[in-house]
């Protein structure tokens, strides 16, 4: 038997409704934004995402799906969204858009990391990605689209925010903790140790307990912003409060990949063990520019939906139920089955979940599966049917029963629509 890959997850038919119900809900959240979809390919070069997520990241230096195709060149399936949807900004001229360019995906993405809950190898993200505007108001707005959403599911996480600045006070930040650091330094991981030199704000994220002892007495950034980005990050947090949206200042928030710049956030759910986030995003200002754009600013998030569903499921949050036949047509011989499958036929044309008999069964099995099913009317075809052209349509909540001509069988089912 061929088993299903390490790190991956099938969703069976019976749990897909829930899947499609957190997608339609980014849909609908993202048309009242005026967000418009986006897709990438599954796959990219990978320079893609050494320059644009960063060579120092855990995704680009131990995560990464990458394979050398048969012309040689390597390739990589995405790891996330963003370095994508940056590359077909610049690749098709949409700098010549009207600004902002508002946009939204659903897509699959790839890590190669240890699987546990809501953390797969292979996972989905729902995002958004708006680029052109530098105002507070957009980093807010992403915010408030981010907080619609999870509203939206029923799903409760906080929210904490965070700037880490623009290129200008994040280098003075970053030799301010290698000050700090480096009497540290041999106490520390070998990750730290190589983020030392490289990029040494990725230490505060480390999830190595030693080092996360460390970092928290490490200076915090938001003592180090530029006047600049010490107002915009200032606007953002009373946009927030202005509309009462709560949240908290969370110094050690840098976020895993280096694009991003000034406002950082995550909601994070206590639902979900030690991997809480279901939810982070931030602006990424150099990011069109390093992947050989125009300088432009953007800001975005993602959202986990594996992580989602789990949230949903522990906290016992609202899913509609799966849709279900609202007839079942019973043939009893070969003449009624096709009677059956043509009045099927015609009620699927005009948008009715019709279902028939495929396995040959009995009528009485057929009642019995259409029950199973959840019809909320069965018709049982017979000869006498056939002649009188009609059928007794049967509640199968309360048992009642009315004669109804095959002609009027879809106007009868939406009478009380």
């Amino acid at each position: 038997m061929i088993n299903i890959p390490k790190g991956t997850k099938d969703v069976l038919p019976d749990q897909s409704y829930k899947w499609q119900y957190v997608e339609n809900a980014a849909r609908e959240v993202s048309r009242v934004y005026a967000l418009r979809e986006v897709r990438t390919p599954t796959f990219e070069y990978t320079e893609l995402f050494n320059r644009g997520v960063g060579e120092t990241t855990d995704v680009v230096g131990k995560e990464m799906y990458t394979f050398e195709d048969k012309g040689g060149r390597s390739i990589t399936l995405k790891p996330e969204g963003t370095a994508g949807v940056a590359r077909t900004f610049i690749e098709n001229g949409l700098a010549s858009s009207p600004m902002p360019l508002k946009t939204f995906y659903i897509t699959p993405a790839f890590r190669y990391e240890r699987p546990q809950a809501g953390r797969l190898r292979e996972f989905h993200q729902f995002g958004i990605e708006i680029f052109g505007s530098s105002a507070p108001q957009t980093d807010a707005e992403v915010i408030f689209a981010a907080s619609s959403f999870l509203k939206k599911l029923g799903v409760k996480a906080r929210l904490e925010i965070n700037s880490i600045g623009c290129k200008t006070c994040r280098s003075e930040y970053n030799k301010t903790l290698k000050n700090y650091f480096a009497p540290h330094l041999e106490q520390m991981c070998e990750t730290c140790k190589t983020r030392f030199e490289k990029n040494p704000l990725r230490m505060l994220d480390c999830k190595e307990d030693n080092c996360k002892k460390i970092a928290l007495s490490a200076p915090r950034i938001t003592d180090c912003l530029c006047e600049e980005c010490s107002a915009h990050f200032k606007n953002v947090k009373n946009l927030l409060d202005g509309q009462g949206l709560q949240y908290t200042v969370n110094p050690f928030i840098v976020r895993g990949l280096d694009y991003y710049t000034r406002t950082v956030f995550e909601f994070v759910s206590d639902e979900i063990g030690a991997q809480g986030t279901v939810c982070g995003g931030g602006r990424y200002d150099g990011l069109i520019e390093q992947l050989g754009g125009s300088s432009l600013p953007a800001i975005g998030f993602a959202a986990g939906i594996e992580r989602l569903l789990i949230v949903m499921e522990n906290t016992g949050a609202h899913f509609p139920e799966a849709d279900k036949p609202l007839i079942y047509i019973a043939g009893m011989d070969e003449e009624t089955r096709s009677k059956a499958f043509s009045v099927a036929a015609e009620l699927r044309q005009k948008g009715i979940i019709a279902e028939i008999d495929h396995m040959s069964r009995s009528v009485k099995a057929q009642l019995k599966y259409a029950d199973k099913l959840g019809a909320k009317y069965v018709a049982v075809i017979g000869g006498d049917e056939l002649a009188n052209g009609g059928v007794n349509l049967k509640n199968m909540s309360d048992g009642t029963q009315c004669a109804v001509k095959f002609g009027d069988i879809y106007t009868y089912l939406t009478k009380g629509e």
